[in-house]
């Protein structure tokens, strides 16, 4: 057996390895999936109404406030931040994974 040969057998065996699992996980949900329709455009409304309440929040005399007022913003604070992550709608690759998927590529081809 040839050192290519071996080394498309072994990508091949660790691909089968790590894509079985992820599909059988995904074989036991339910069938009747949905997939909530954006709006972009109304995504872009709340990113700059949240934008324009962190301003406002920023340019406070925050020093006047009563214990209870600083928390209740900075619990308004949180919850924008968590409304402004789940706008986020992109997909993050590490540099190890770049490089792992270059590597199979080659090997591969």
């Amino acid at each position: 057996m040839s050192l290519t040969n071996f080394l498309k057998t072994i990508a091949l065996m660790l691909f089968i390895v790590f894509a079985v699992p992820a599909v059988s996980g995904a074989m036991n949900t339910s069938n009747n999936l949905t997939i909530p329709v954006r709006d972009s455009l109304a995504d872009a409304k709340t990113a700059a109404t949240i934008t324009q309440r962190v301003y406002e929040i920023q340019a406070m005399d925050k020093t006047n406030l009563s214990p209870a007022e600083r928390k209740s913003l900075r619990k308004e604070l949180r919850e924008m931040k968590a409304q402004a992550d789940e706008l986020n709608h992109r997909v993050y690759l590490s540099i190890g994974a770049i490089i792992i998927i270059i590597l199979l590529l080659i090997i591969i081809l």
